[in-house]
């Protein structure tokens, strides 16, 4: 043991030094500070989550799907975190928001650069939600990487490809900068794989657990809505975003359509 990692403390280990140095709040308003430490845990939350979902796309590209599976039910389990600090943050009530929401002034939850990621990351590939990050070159290059990249869904289509199902060639070849549109091949594929779990548990599981993390994922941005509308109503976001009626569009994005659409068909 070297004879810093034996000095080494809790408070140093955790930096809590600068973490809890982080909190700065630009008015005198007693909930500002909720405001700031319910986002700024819900950003470490989301760092997590990211870090666990570039793993588990290295882990379906390669075809390792077991290890993906602990790490899906992470990521669940961090959104069932998030969908938590909305209760907290939904103790705030619209008078006692509005005491410091102009110090806010253009800042937005909208330009959450590691959401867009978490998006991005999963198969939302909306190049729109690019532009609010074109301020900086650094994390717009990061964002543009991404968006590039295959999503989850997408490795996930491949690997039932690999494993012999029939996915039609413009699925597998088509350009991953646009979001996955459901595809009958992909419906039928995944029929096959719930008529029959014993005989493609590995897929099974996966699908299972991709529709645990979407289910987690619906409810924090229902969730989300229902917070805005109780604290601001109907009025535009600070960033100017028309608010309430952005999000409730933002429920009807479904992420692994076939997984859903094959409920029906069984």
């Amino acid at each position: 043991m070297t004879e810093a990692v034996a000095r080494l403390t809790y408070r140093g280990y955790l930096r809590l030094d600068k973490l809890l140095d982080a909190q700065e709040p630009l008015s005198t308003a007693h909930d500002e500070m909720l405001f700031i430490i319910q986002h700024q845990t819900s950003e470490l939350w989301m760092k997590l989550a990211i870090h666990e979902l570039k793993a588990i796309c290295r882990q379906i590209k390669a075809d390792e799907l077991r290890p993906a599976f602990k790490m899906l039910s992470r990521v669940s389990r961090i959104f069932e975190q998030l969908n938590s600090a909305w209760d907290v943050l939904r103790t705030m009530t619209p008078s006692e928001y509005t005491r410091f929401r102009a110090v806010l002034g253009q800042s937005s939850g909208f330009e959450s650069y590691q959401y867009r990621m978490i998006e991005f990351l999963v198969g939302n590939k909306n190049a729109a939600m690019l532009r609010p990050h074109e301020h900086d070159a650094v994390l717009l290059s990061q964002l543009e990487t991404v968006h590039r990249e295959p999503s989850l869904y997408d490795l996930t289509i491949r690997a039932l490809h690999r494993r012999g199902f029939a996915i039609d060639a413009a699925v597998l070849e088509r350009d991953v900068v646009a979001t996955h549109v459901a595809d009958d091949s992909v419906r039928a594929a995944w029929a096959t794989v719930y008529r029959d779990p014993p005989r493609y548990w590995e897929l099974y599981e996966l699908a299972e657990k991709l529709v645990d993390f979407e289910d987690y994922f619906r409810r924090w941005r229902f969730n989300h809505v229902t917070t805005v509308e109780r604290v601001i109503g109907f009025k535009r976001g600070t960033g100017g975003s028309s608010g309430v009626p952005y999000l409730r569009r933002m429920l009807d994005v479904v992420l692994f359509p076939e997984l859903w659409q094959v409920r029906t068909e069984l």
